[in-house]
Order: C-alpha cells, then sequence, then structure tokens
C-alpha cells in the first residue's frame, strides 16, 4: 500500500517537496532567511498561504524555545509539523443499515469513479452495496454509473434523464431498506459550487435521506481534483454552507504536483481527507494514512 502512495505523490515530491529538502541539507545552520525561503516553497506549491503560516510560525516558535540549530533538526521539526497538522480523530459510522454515504462534488473532480472505487472497497469487506444514479441531469452520468455498477456486479437504482434527483433518492432509500443493503452509495450532479439553485437542491436531497432515514446521511463525501489546488479549498469552503461534509476524497493525486492541498483543506476548513485516488481503475485508492502521506511527500 505505501508503494502506491509514494508514487502517487511522485509529482509533489520532487515539484516542491524536493526543495525542501534541498535548501534544508544545503544550510548549516536555521535562520531567519532559512525559514523565510521554507515559507515561499510551501506557499508556491499549494500548501496555501493561512497553511503555510500556520506552519511556519510554529517552527520559529519552536527553534526559539526548543534551541534549534541545526538544519538536520529543521527537517524533523517541518515533518512533525505536517504530522501534527494532518492529524484526526476516526468517522464514527453508526452500525444502523442501510449506511448512506452521500457523494458531491463538480463536474470533472472525477466523482463517479470514485464511487466505484468506494465500492469495491466496501464489497472487498465482504458488504452489499446499493447504487443510486442521482445526477439525472445528464444521460451520459447515469449510464456510465451504470457500467460501473454492472463491472462490479453492484445494483443501480435510476431513472429516466432530467428525472427529479430527489425521487431517486427515495425509491434507492426504499430499496435499500427493504433488500437489507449493508451501504447505499449515492451519486448526486455535478454541481457548480457557484450555481445557488443547484445547491439548493442538495439540501433537498439531504433532506430525503432524512426523512426516510434519520440516521443518514452517514457520511457526505466531496470529491476534490487534487490538480485545483487552491482553487479545490474554495470549491469546498463553497460547499460545506449546503452539505455537511464530513470526508474528502481527492483524487487524481499521481497526476499533479499539487498534492500539498491536502495541507491546506485541513488547516482551512477542518475536513480530512480519507480517502485518495490516483488512477481509472477501480482499486486505484487508498484509505488516508497521514504517517505514510507525509513520507511519501517528503521521501524519508
Amino acid at each position: 500500500m505505501f508503494g502506491k502512495i509514494k508514487a502517487s505523490l511522485t509529482r509533489t515530491r520532487e515539484g516542491v517537496f524536493s526543495k525542501i529538502n534541498r535548501i534544508v541539507t544545503g544550510k548549516r545552520k536555521i535562520d531567519d532567511d532559512l525559514l523565510d525561503e521554507l515559507e515561499e516553497i510551501l506557499i508556491t506549491g499549494d500548501v496555501g498561504v493561512e497553511t503555510s503560516l500556520h506552519i511556519l510560525d510554529n517552527i520559529r516558535k519552536r527553534v526559539k524555545k526548543e534551541k534549534y540549530q541545526s538544519s538536520e533538526e529543521l527537517d524533523g521539526l517541518i515533518i512533525d509539523e505536517v504530522k501534527q497538522l494532518l492529524d484526526f480523530k476516526p468517522l464514527h459510522i453508526s452500525e444502523s443499515k442501510p449506511q448512506v454515504i452521500f457523494v458531491v462534488g463538480v463536474n470533472g473532480t472525477g466523482k463517479t469513479t470514485s464511487i466505484a472505487k468506494l465500492t469495491r472497497f466496501y464489497k472487498s469487506q465482504g458488504k452489499t452495496v446499493l447504487l443510486a444514479a442521482a445526477d439525472t441531469f445528464r444521460a451520459a452520468a447515469i449510464e456510465q454509473l451504470q457500467t460501473w455498477g454492472e463491472r462490479l456486479s453492484t445494483d443501480v437504482i435510476r431513472h429516466n434523464a432530467n428525472a427529479d434527483p430527489s425521487a431517486v433518492i427515495y425509491d434507492a432509500c426504499e430499496a435499500a431498506m427493504a433488500r437489507k443493503f449493508d451501504v447505499l452509495i449515492i451519486d448526486t450532479a455535478g454541481r457548480l459550487h457557484t450555481k445557488v439553485n443547484l445547491m439548493n437542491e442538495l439540501e433537498k436531497m439531504y433532506n430525503v435521506i432524512k426523512r426516510l432515514i434519520p440516521s443518514g446521511p452517514h457520511e457526505t463525501i466531496l470529491v476534490l481534483d487534487a490538480g485545483n489546488g487552491q482553487n479545490a479549498v474554495n470549491q469546498a469552503r463553497e460547499f460545506i454552507k449546503t452539505a455537511k461534509v464530513d470526508s474528502i476524497f481527492l483524487t487524481k493525486l499521481d497526476g499533479t504536483a499539487k498534492g500539498g492541498v491536502v495541507l491546506g483543506i485541513k488547516r482551512e476548513l477542518g475536513i480530512p481527507v480519507r480517502y485518495i485516488g490516483f488512477g481509472e481503475k477501480a482499486e486505484d485508492m487508498e484509505v488516508f494514512n497521514p504517517e505514510e502521506f507525509v513520507e511519501g511527500l517528503f521521501g524519508k
């Protein structure tokens, strides 16, 4: 598993975090110039201004308080601060069935493929999964989910294109309860976070779930494209105004040097990245592990 995570972070590690290694190893002692240069690398590496300043502020305080002097000690400090930033509590999932997972995100982030990956993930644990094609605005989206359902031997509740997505969700919840599925994963339209009326539609669907399964949805996952960098943080900021987002599924991690955006998402929004995707196959995902992620970033 670690090999996959490390490989998916190759561009981020070589494009951004290798610069940190170079400037740290090239200096004999910790000084203001070194810390300023480190700060600039983080900011330009899509870690985000606020998050970069937070990391460097903590490092400066620790250098002063704990009397760190050598660049070797600074290397350990940076890694430690990043690990602390990514620390999060495990998500508590209700034992009730079905476990309802509500998946949101804008077009082009890899949302439907991420649903396929989650489906395979749960089925590998011996759980039964039902899919709901509530992205009714595009016929192609319904067909894409149906195709994944056939590949993964998973039933899909669907209506015709342009049907009321809330009606699809209603039927899916009833089917999941009647047929005693372990997990219900709901696909939604790829909404632009700037479209208020579409965001309001999300809230309507959320309420339908609540009426039929009061404890649900048990997890709302926002799918973000790592390649969007800080724009992904802005998308997430808008989504959480309408939907109670519990987790981030960060896709296309292998195709970008902007993997540092994970730090900004956690620091600025308080939402953990719990799943990472790095390919087009259903098996190309991992549950996020902070320790292994940091090791992949720094090549340690």
